[in-house]
């Protein structure tokens, strides 16, 4: 996998919000499409944000931006008890590091914490990337968004205590 060599990483700041949820909406509509329809990326990422319930959502969060020449590239939402919450990269950035890059850096804050494992809920589209990352399937999910169902998988990685938060 090609790294990206301007590829910066930074904390997040509230003025970063708007700019996380249009590219939270580009990821969806246009890295989602071969594995959601149409209807299910709306529902997903409808085109009018409640932008609100996305603040608060992401005041629970740790989350880290990735920046290439201070272009948002892409951006990790986690809690120290191992939850990944959030993981997106923008289309033009995406095969090209960044969500590895956003990921080893989370899972290093995430050991540190303590957290003996680290777990998310994975789309279609992001299932492969997790399943390089080590995590393996737990459970098969259906999310209901008002009409719209939407698979997505329950995975987990055990964080050994010999890694010392170094991504495997």
């Amino acid at each position: 996998m090609p790294r990206h060599p301007a590829i910066t990483l930074r904390d997040y700041h509230a003025r970063d919000l708007q700019a996380l949820v249009e590219l939270l909406g580009a990821a969806v509509h246009r890295l989602g499409a071969a594995d959601y329809d149409q209807a299910q990326r709306r529902a997903w990422a409808p085109a009018h944000a409640d932008m609100p319930a996305w603040q608060t959502r992401l005041a629970a969060l740790e989350l880290l931006i990735a920046e290439d020449n201070r272009q948002l590239a892409g951006f990790i939402g986690f809690t120290r008890d191992g939850h990944i919450d959030l993981l997106f990269t923008a289309p033009q950035h995406a095969r090209q590091g960044v969500a590895t890059a956003l990921y080893a850096a989370a899972q290093t804050r995430i050991h540190a914490a303590g957290a003996t494992s680290v777990f998310t809920e994975a789309s279609l589209t992001a299932r492969p990337f997790f399943a390089r990352q080590g995590f393996s399937v737990e459970q098969a999910q259906t999310v209901v968004r008002g009409t719209v169902t939407l698979q997505r998988f329950a995975m987990r990685k055990p964080l050994r205590p010999e890694i010392q938060g170094t991504p495997q």
